[in-house]
């Protein structure tokens, strides 16, 4: 079956849709700073990398994947003390995924998969309310990768906690979206090994506190187009096989 994007569609082509095989794909990512060297757009380019890639899966599965617009803004509060970062409240995050299941719902896309590679606790608890306050009315699917099993499946550095705009990160934003990333700057920038994650279990609430004053964890110079295309396969099983999961009789 076909993948469509939902942007690029009709309202025609949209309604004839076999709801039962429809499975829409949300990418919810931040608009926040990820270094001198990625963009701020990084966690929405991996979410909709992740997205494309499950969307390839589903659909030779025989499902009809559709791929929604992006939402770019949540939470983001650690990384509020850079240029550029844009933080929204916890709720107003809520509110807005609820809207647009129940929105997509209304098209016949009653299962949604939230695509999410932000790591901020407050953004991950936003999208738990969502899905809990629509219980009942839309079959939300949130593999969240900060848990098991599915962070066993990514990389060491990942697993370290220490992978905000590093090589983790760096490596997808490269395979997608190559011309975004300021490479020179990137292959000159020292490792830091700080693990993020641990800071953000022993209360610091911003990169300054927990040892990133330039917006990065990890080590971004050794980051490689082919490490994103392998870490963005992985994305897009996971996601692929929580849909499948959730979907199961």
């Amino acid at each position: 079956m076909p993948v469509l994007s939902l942007a690029d569609a009709t309202t025609t082509e949209i309604a004839e849709l076999p709801s039962e095989r429809s499975i829409a794909l949300l990418p919810v990512g931040a608009t926040e700073a990820h270094g001198p060297h990625l963009p701020l757009a990084t966690d929405v380019i991996i979410a909709e990398a992740m997205c494309r890639a499950a969307a390839q899966r589903l659909s030779e599965a025989g499902l009809v994947a559709v791929l929604a617009p992006p939402l770019a803004y949540t939470a983001a509060g650690y990384a509020a003390g850079f240029a550029g970062t844009i933080s929204v409240r916890p709720e107003t995050v809520t509110a807005l995924v609820v809207d647009v299941c129940r929105g997509l719902a209304r098209a016949g896309l009653r299962t949604v998969a939230l695509a999410s590679a932000h790591l901020d606790p407050t953004h991950i608890g936003s999208l738990y309310a969502a899905g809990k306050e629509l219980e009942g009315e839309v079959r939300v699917v949130f593999p969240d990768i900060t848990k098991k099993p599915w962070a066993l499946r990514l990389t060491d550095e990942f697993k370290s906690g220490a992978c905000h705009a590093g090589q983790f990160e760096g490596s997808v934003v490269m395979a997608a979206r190559p011309e975004l990333v300021r490479e020179h700057i990137q292959r000159q920038l020292p490792p830091n090994p700080k693990s993020l994650s641990l800071a953000i279990k022993s209360g610091l609430a911003s990169f300054e506190a927990a040892g990133g004053p330039r917006a990065y964890f990890g080590d971004p110079a050794r980051a490689s187009a082919e490490e994103g295309r392998q870490t963005i396969e992985i994305l897009g099983d996971i996601l692929a096989e929580a849909v499948h999961a959730a979907i199961a009789p």
